[in-house]
């Protein structure tokens, strides 16, 4: 057998301009400036301090005491100056009175500027400053200042220093390239990137630009037929608004139907931002990537939390003006203008039209918008379908007023309960997902579309009550129906309101509980002795079964995003197993890839047998920072981190819930652990009890398979159903 090389010994070739490869075995326990000293001996090189060692193919990284440990066998590495002598040089070149020299000098420091160990020796030696001085000058054009705005921004990423240091003509200066009706696209999308990082990174930053970017000096660029400035171009409107003032987005008005939605919140609104998002962007004639999907969902979700003020604000009883909306809702209803002249009269009449309108409260029905959530905002959809869809509503009203009593759907009930529950699907109040797309088109198809949304849901609930026969005790089983068909029509992605209304057509409650049925049928459970005694006879099998595809499926890999501050530049990485389950390997990649990944264009490796634990949700290191976007309930859900030695963590955030589970549950099975995540215990479940009626109808014989096939990506290919509320 061949002698296998000590661990830390590692095989590279190292080049240097004009002179042969250098082959050499590295020691990882001897210090990585004596290596650099062996090599630049090699050469006769002299000032070995002067040298460092960078990877020669992808982004070129330097090679530092804390990353030198990544270095694999078969490695090609290439000497070059050190960052600190790089950085200095690059500083005096890019003030150097040559154009074609100070071009090549940026062009060098675009790409340099991306590893952090050069950035810190740049950044050290007022780099920043320099660039920002240049910009400022307004003397850089085309390919240069396109090359310093590349540079700058890569610079900033790292988070070495505050984004508050920028002054105003910095800002105005970028702002202006924005605002230019030419100008090159490569300049147009670092300075859209440059300004919503500002806004990100800087409260008082925010402040500035806003006073120099408009939404509506943003809009030219959403008309544009080039895709990615599109996204930069909504991303910076998404910053503008999640950053904006509480009191700037919206403010509160007497009536709440003609309530004004201000700055930010009145751009939204408009049918003119809406209609260029809907006609150039989602209906226009290229696919929508994943960033502008993401971008689309981020918009959505900031639109409909505008509705949060008033989900949250509790009916004041007292308040007349608000008393006035409910007189309304039961004037448009029964023609209230022949009231009776008696007090006495006539609060008695208000007291039956106000039980035949359905509110729990006959005799002070605001009472019943004192819970919230959904507070004020159900009165505002009552009245939007009230005023705006009047027939509907009389319909409605009349028709159930004209029931028998326990057969009767209590319109106000309903429409309060209802609002609560398109609030939580539609998440209300939460802060955008960072790694969610879920954008829903029809949402752009009209200028009240939570209101139309809520106008076709009411109309579907009174529907399934009649379907349903149901009566007052039925009313938590109807609201379930409802949901159910809320959610399942919407998982169909309708284009507009028309195809919405059409897909909740065909989905009739019989439809449902043939649906139901259907998902069901394979998830019986017997509960008599011999039965449970079978179950636990074979659970040990199905439990190894599924570990093997769990294994299987790591084997294939997955790809993850890497998550940071300008997610435009769609950085993708890749991790999978190897055949043999004990090696993670992994590595970056330039775009999102349609199939496996070969081993051999990932880099880096973790051994299985360093790997110390797996940690998911809050307890995850990239969990733990501040952050808008990262600290919601969503993204928690889908983090998950390797810990290994000697202190190392390699961090995930899954693509969705299923990936995640496969995951998880894969890398507690390689450790040796519990699997226990919600898929595996569903596809327990499910393979128990397919296992159970084949060996009940008498066939023994078939046997579990040895070597199961690959779990497939997605789930809607997958052998068995999940349900994840």
């Amino acid at each position: 057998m061949p002698v296998m090389p000590p661990s830390d010994i590692v095989k590279v070739a190292i080049e240097w301009p004009g002179a042969n490869a250098q082959l050499i075995e590295i020691d990882q326990k001897k210090p990585l400036s004596s290596i650099i000293r062996e090599v630049c001996d090699g050469w006769s090189l002299s000032g070995s301090e002067q040298f460092a060692l960078r990877y020669a193919d992808g982004p070129q990284l330097y090679i530092t005491e804390p990353s030198r440990g990544e270095i694999k066998n078969g490695t090609i590495l290439r000497l070059a100056i050190s960052p600190a002598r790089a950085a200095r040089q690059l500083l005096e070149r890019i003030q150097s009175h040559g154009i074609d020299a100070r071009l090549e000098a940026l062009k060098e420091l675009a790409k340099l500027s991306a590893d952090p160990t050069f950035a810190t020796e740049f950044i050290n030696m007022e780099g920043i400053g320099t660039l920002a001085r240049l910009v400022e000058s307004g003397t850089h054009f085309g390919e240069m200042l396109a090359f310093t705005l590349t540079a700058f921004l890569e610079l900033m990423d790292h988070g070495i220093v505050s984004w508050d240091l920028l002054s105003l003509s910095f800002i105005k200066q970028i702002a202006g390239y924005v605002n230019q009706p030419m100008v090159d696209v490569s300049i147009l999308q670092r300075s859209l990137a440059i300004l919503e990082s500002m806004v990100l990174n800087s409260h008082s930053l925010y402040h500035r630009v806003a006073q120099e970017i408009t939404v509506g000096q943003l809009i030219g660029h959403l008309q544009v037929s080039n895709q990615e400035i599109q996204t930069y171009a909504i991303a910076l409107i998404n910053a503008l608004f999640l950053k904006a003032p509480e009191d700037r987005r919206q403010e509160e008005c007497t009536n709440p139907l003609d309530r004004q939605l201000t700055e930010m919140a009145s751009t939204l609104a408009q049918k003119h931002l809406r209609s260029i998002i809907l006609n150039h962007i989602i209906r226009g004639n290229r696919p929508i990537k994943a960033e502008m999907a993401h971008q689309l969902y981020v918009l959505q979700v900031l639109t409909f939390n505008l509705l949060e003020e008033r989900m949250m604000t509790k009916m004041d009883p007292n308040d007349q003006a608000q008393r006035d909306v409910i007189f309304e809702l039961r004037r448009i209803a029964f023609d209230g203008e022949n009231d009776p002249s008696g007090t006495e009269k006539r609060k008695a009449l208000y007291t039956k039209d106000y039980k035949m309108l359905g509110f729990t409260n006959h005799v002070n029905p605001a009472t019943d918008f004192t819970q919230t959530p959904p507070g004020m905002l159900a009165l505002d959809n009552m009245l939007y379908l009230a005023k705006l869809h009047q027939d509907t509503y009389i319909r409605i009203v009349l028709e159930n007023s004209s029931r028998e009593d326990k057969h009767e759907c209590p319109f106000g009930r309903c429409a309060i309960e209802l609002t609560r529950m398109l609030c939580e699907i539609l998440q209300v109040g939460e802060l955008p997902n960072e790694g969610c797309n879920d954008y829903h088109p029809m949402f752009f198809t009209h200028e009240r579309a939570w209101e139309e949304f809520f106008c076709v849901c009411i109309q579907l609930l009174n529907k399934t009550w009649k379907e349903m026969r149901a009566t007052a005790e039925d009313f938590n089983k109807v609201m379930q129906v409802v949901r159910e068909q809320i959610t399942r029509a919407l998982a169909m992605k309708p284009s507009s309101l028309d195809q919405l209304k059409a897909k909740l057509r065909g989905l009739s409650y019989s439809e449902i509980l043939r649906l139901r049925q259907s998902e069901r049928m394979s998830q019986d459970d017997f509960q008599s002795p011999p039965i449970i005694e079978l179950r636990e006879r074979i659970q040990p099998e199905i439990l190894e079964l599924i570990k093997q595809q769990r294994l299987n499926r790591l084997c294939e890999g997955s790809c993850f995003r890497k998550l940071g501050n300008r997610r435009r530049q769609e950085k993708f990485w890749f991790c999978r197993l190897s055949l043999n389950h004990k090696v993670l390997h992994y590595g970056d990649l330039d775009e999102s890839p349609q199939g496996e990944v070969p081993f051999e264009l990932l880099s880096d490796k973790i051994p299985v047998s360093d790997i110390k634990s797996v940690v998911t949700g809050k307890d995850c290191p990239h969990m733990k920072e501040k952050s808008a976007l990262k600290q919601n309930k969503e993204v928690l859900e889908l983090a998950f981190s390797v810990l290994y030695d000697p202190d190392e963590t390699l961090n995930f955030v899954a693509p969705n819930k299923y990936e995640y589970c496969v995951w998880t549950d894969g890398l507690c099975a390689l450790l040796g652990r519990e699997m226990g995540s919600d898929l595996t215990r569903s596809d327990l479940d499910t393979l128990i009890s397919m296992e159970m009626k084949l060996r009940l109808l008498d066939l023994e014989n078939i046997a579990i398979p040895e070597a199961p096939p690959p779990v497939p990506k997605e789930p809607s290919s997958y052998n068995f159903t999940y349900n994840y509320s």
